[in-house]
């Protein structure tokens, strides 16, 4: 069997923005972790293609692959040392939670062939969903409306709207219940 180099398929364009937002990204993002930063973060985010609405809070320790793939609707909230590996799209609805050091994973490897070449899917959180701490959303997955992810739980299939999973894979715990309307 011949063995081939892996070839990258995102091109020099995409490898060149990374480098420029990696960069503005150290410098410019996250040096500026106060609160009161959190308008200038989200500029910096815009500046580079991202969609953000209104109010959200995103943490300076938060990363994000390419702000250019990524959709944020009202209400966000990003937590410490997330990460949003965005080769594909993340699209996220509105007042939804991404708590601490959770992975939201857009891309991985084909592993049927032995070059093992890039594969990447969008990932879509839908409104009032929460992805609890250090919870893994892989690539493909669609998170239903006020869905919850608990904490550390890993995700490979899509949550059905209102209902609560964890685990490693994530299985169904119980439905989602709200007691009271704000």
């Amino acid at each position: 069997m011949e063995i081939k180099p892996y070839k990258n398929n995102l091109g020099l364009k995409n490898k060149i923005a990374r480098i420029v937002w990696n960069i503005t990204y150290y410098i410019l993002f996250r040096p500026f972790a106060l609160p009161i930063f959190n308008k200038w973060r989200i500029y910096i985010l815009r500046l580079f293609g991202a969609k953000i609405g209104n109010g959200c809070q995103i943490k300076a320790s938060a990363k994000f692959w390419a702000p250019w793939n990524l959709v944020l609707k009202d209400f966000v909230a990003i937590g410490q040392g997330a990460n949003l590996y965005s080769v594909s799209d993340i699209i996220i609805g509105n007042k939804v939670t991404i708590s601490q050091r959770a992975y939201i994973c857009t891309a991985s490897h084909d592993i049927t062939t032995i070059n093992k070449p890039l594969i990447k899917k969008n990932i879509y959180i839908n409104n009032y969903s929460w992805i609890a701490a250090e919870a893994f959303i892989g690539p493909g997955v669609t998170i239903g409306e006020g869905a919850v992810v608990g904490a550390r739980a890993a995700v490979f299939k899509n949550v059905e709207p209102w209902n609560v999973v964890g685990g490693n894979p994530a299985v169904f715990l119980k439905k989602r219940v709200i007691k009271e309307q704000c």
